[in-house]
């Protein structure tokens, strides 16, 4: 994936390279708002100099949250410096990751996420603060076998399996070996019990082919295929456009060997689900900002930013978090950080400062709400507001908490806020903390309207209508 600027010696660059390397399609690729890829092809004779600034035209009104279909005329503007040969194509394919423009006005399209990220790396070099916002995000998924699933008027289910789900031990059709992960007890263990290290090579080797910095890879602590891949950090933008190809990369592996990814944060009952813990940290002339010589080593503004993040970790959430199944990850008992404080080392903390190195350029801290059902578009720049806003009004984080937090009392927990219980509980936070989103115009009052009126009526409602499998169970014989 290549880096730089939007200049003319970029795009130069890369129309020479499709030339040059004989790619025979050009994929152009935008992210919807709830955070999926979309795309379209084209051939390279039509990808020119002037499409980097004229666009290329394409009908919005068929993406979530996109245009109404009296104004869906788009264009998409390629990013020059974010490229790479796609590893799955039979036929030689360039992707490209665009922005999208509006083509009446000439001006960035104010609900493309990508342009939310733009915008809130902007801001932070307006303030003075800093002049760079590191992220690095540990994404966490499921690797299936099987997977089905169906919703009628008069049914309802899903169905998962994998070769190492413990459910399987005596039922499966394939000869029986009994090497498979125990509930909860996935994390670490070699081959053969752990017998997914090949297809996550794979995944991790084909993201070093199209420039992905990895760090490391292992099976996670659930059962039946739980892994995660981390990557190195890179800045706001770029890191969330290495997660949406992450997300591609880790799904299309996975397809090719029969199986199937979800990033579903929690597809089974009663294990660990998926979370995406979110490192951060903010440099400015080369330098890291978060180190200092108070709690944990940490700076003063570091310290603040924590302020921001737990003051409106409940908005967040609705961002974050923002599926209905989120919320079943988010409960006590599965290491899921649900109560909001902040601790050095301690996992169950919602905030954690990592201790593995002295170096004040590792410093930085990891708020683990997140999980990897969003829109990373616009979660990183969420969370950067957040802790932005902890600087400017310095917000006093409280005191850490350095205890177990499943292991207080309930007269100690009273004391501690958690994180909201569901998807609907999150959006009406966000729908009255959102002015320090505003800021800078990062985001806009029609994004965030367009965002929860889509979740409320497409998402929150639409489950809140269909009797759950579970309730047959409860109900039937009343």
């Amino acid at each position: 994936m290549a880096k730089g600027a939007r200049s003319a010696s970029e795009i130069d660059k890369l129309l020479k390279f499709i030339k040059d390397s004989g790619v025979e399609i050009v994929d152009l690729r935008f992210t919807d708002i709830p955070g999926q890829w979309q795309h379209f092809s084209i051939l390279p004779g039509q990808l020119t100099a002037d499409s980097f600034d004229e666009g290329v035209g394409f009908d919005g009104s068929s993406i979530r949250g996109f245009q109404a279909i009296q104004e869906s005329d788009m264009v998409l503007i390629p990013d020059a410096t974010e490229y790479f040969i796609d590893p799955f194509t039979a036929h030689k394919t360039i992707n490209i990751i665009c922005d999208v423009k509006d083509p009446i006005t000439g001006e960035p399209y104010r609900r493309d996420p990508r342009y939310i990220a733009h915008k809130a790396e902007a801001y932070v070099k307006s303030t003075g603060l800093a002049d760079a916002a590191f992220f690095g995000p540990e994404a966490e998924f499921f690797i299936f076998d099987n997977v089905r699933f169906s919703q009628t008027m008069n049914s309802g289910f899903y169905e998962v399996d994998s070769d190492e789900g413990i459910w399987n031990s005596a039922s499966n059709d394939k000869k029986n070996l009994g090497y498979r992960p125990r509930s909860k007890e996935g994390y670490f263990p070699v081959a053969p019990v752990d017998s997914l290290q090949d297809i996550r090579s794979e995944m991790v080797l084909t993201m070093k082919r199209v420039g992905i910095d990895v760090e490391v890879h292992h099976h996670e602590v659930a059962t039946a295929g739980q892994a995660e891949i981390d990557m190195r950090f890179n800045t706001l933008t770029r890191m969330a456009d290495s997660l949406m190809t992450y997300k591609y990369i880790t799904k299309n592996v996975a397809a090719k060997h029969g199986k199937s990814v979800t990033f579903m944060p929690k597809p089974l009952f009663g294990d660990n689900g998926s979370g995406m813990h979110v490192h951060q940290s903010l440099w400015k002339a080369g330098k890291p900002l978060f180190y200092g010589n108070g709690y944990a080593n940490l700076s003063e503004m570091a310290l603040y930013y924590i302020g921001g993040l737990l003051k409106h970790a409940a908005a967040l959430c609705a961002i974050t978090n923002p599926t209905t199944n989120s919320y079943h990850r988010l409960v006590p008992g599965f290491e899921a950080p649900v109560n909001l404080a902040y601790s050095q080392r301690n996992r169950s903390a919602s905030v954690r400062i990592p201790m593995y190195s002295k170096s004040p350029k590792a410093k930085r801290i990891e708020f683990r709400v997140p999980d990897p059902s969003t829109n990373p578009y616009l979660a990183f720049p969420a969370l950067l507001m957040a802790g932005i806003d902890g600087i400017i009004n310095k917000i006093d984080p409280g005191e850490p908490l350095d205890k177990d937090i499943y292991d207080l009392s309930p007269e100690e927990l009273r004391n501690v806020p958690s994180t909201p219980g569901s998807l609907e509980e999150a959006l009406k936070a966000l729908e009255r903390d959102h002015e320090f989103l505003l800021r800078g115009d990062v985001f806009s009052e029609d994004l965030i309207n367009t965002w929860i009126k889509y979740k409320m009526a497409s998402e929150v409602k639409q489950v809140a209508l269909r009797p759950h499998p579970y309730e047959f169970m409860l109900y039937y014989d009343i």
